[in-house]
């Protein structure tokens, strides 16, 4: 069998992180072209997994030809790679969020749709142990009706993580779009849909710049959601936590389910009848510890071409989780509860 052609665009370091490592370890695919607009940053990325460096992604793209292009760049760049490789007929695995407003989201949904390939968005909560298995648990009644949830989802910031360290494009609004809320909220958000298995509809929202300076962005969030069935919860994204936060607290009828919250054991179910239930399935993968080896949103991505399978997380999917991130800012900036029902997919 011949190996899916690899593009990789932007070579920062959720590539370096996870996209170039796990494509690497990947049997299926190989790396054939990594880009970059600073070119000694792809350069720098070839001499450890091969391939041809470049500079701009439209000339990679018409050069090579290209099974799947993994879009890694700042956010407002999210969109027009992904339409541009989607419309040159190759499957698009893009870093979340997806986009920076609902018309990019359509966009992008649109050309994938209207070429044929696969469109999905990197949100790898959903591939976290613990979180797979709570979503069991509710799905098959065990926990009974869901009443409420809070999520956080908070580290010290991007300047221990990317690249450029304080100089990182993640703090300015042209290219990042939004702060903390784009960055981790909308983690959270896309969890909750999934782990509840239904829509949020509702959104109330303050955001925040309190912890860091020099920035334009949020880096300090916390929203009240309300899905359609009634559930209502808390979200809070920041750039302010001392130490990383990736926890959720399920309330339900029967049980309180906590994900990620305890340092041994990554699900507890304490059942209303008193006895607790210890899950250890492995550390949720995170900036300050590494975590479960690899995301598996890599080898989903590819087993799904292969078999030509639906992805877990497609374009409707990272649009949902979008717009809530979306409805924030505006209930934040209307200082008004907004309903998002009517732009979801």
């Amino acid at each position: 069998m011949n190996k899916l052609r690899v593009g990789v665009v932007g070579c920062g370091s959720i590539a370096k992180h996870r996209h170039l490592p796990e494509y690497h370890a990947n049997q299926n695919v190989e790396l054939v072209a990594l880009c970059d607009v600073v070119l000694e940053r792809a350069e720098h990325a070839v001499e450890t997994y091969g391939g041809k460096a470049y500079s701009n992604y439209q000339e990679m793209i018409d050069r090579e030809e290209l099974d799947i292009v993994s879009v890694c760049t700042p956010n407002y760049l999210h969109a027009p790679v992904s339409i541009y490789a989607s419309k040159s007929g190759v499957h698009v695995l893009c870093e979340k969020p997806m986009a920076t407003s609902k018309e990019e989201a359509d966009e992008m949904i649109a050309a994938a749709k209207a070429s044929g390939t696969k469109l999905m968005i990197a949100h790898n909560q959903r591939f976290v142990p613990s979180h797979q298995k709570a979503r069991q648990l509710i799905e098959s009644g065990e926990v009974g009706k869901i009443y409420s949830f809070r999520t956080a989802f908070g580290h010290p910031g991007p300047e221990g993580w990317s690249v450029d360290g304080k100089d990182s494009w993640f703090f300015r609004k042209e290219e990042a779009f939004i702060g903390a809320m784009g960055d981790l909220g909308v983690h959270k958000s896309d969890l909750m849909r999934y782990l509840l298995g239904e829509e949020i509809v509702e959104v109330g929202a303050f955001i925040e710049t309190s912890a860091k300076e020099n920035t334009d962005v949020d880096d300090t969030a916390v929203c009240a959601l309300k899905t359609e069935s009634g559930i209502v919860g808390t979200l809070a994204a920041s750039w302010s936590y001392k130490r990383e936060d990736n926890s959720t607290i399920i309330y339900a009828e029967k049980a309180v389910l906590r994900l990620e919250d305890d340092p041994t054991h990554s699900l507890v179910v304490q059942y209303a009848t008193g006895e607790t239930v210890r899950y250890e399935l492995g550390k949720i993968q995170s900036n300050e510890s590494g975590g479960q080896t690899g995301s598996h949103v890599v080898d989903h991505f590819v087993e799904s071409i292969l078999e030509n399978k639906e992805v877990l997380v497609d374009g409707n999917e990272g649009k949902n989780s979008l717009m809530v991130i979306l409805g924030a800012l505006e209930s934040n900036e209307t200082k008004r509860i907004v309903n998002i029902q009517n732009d979801l997919n």
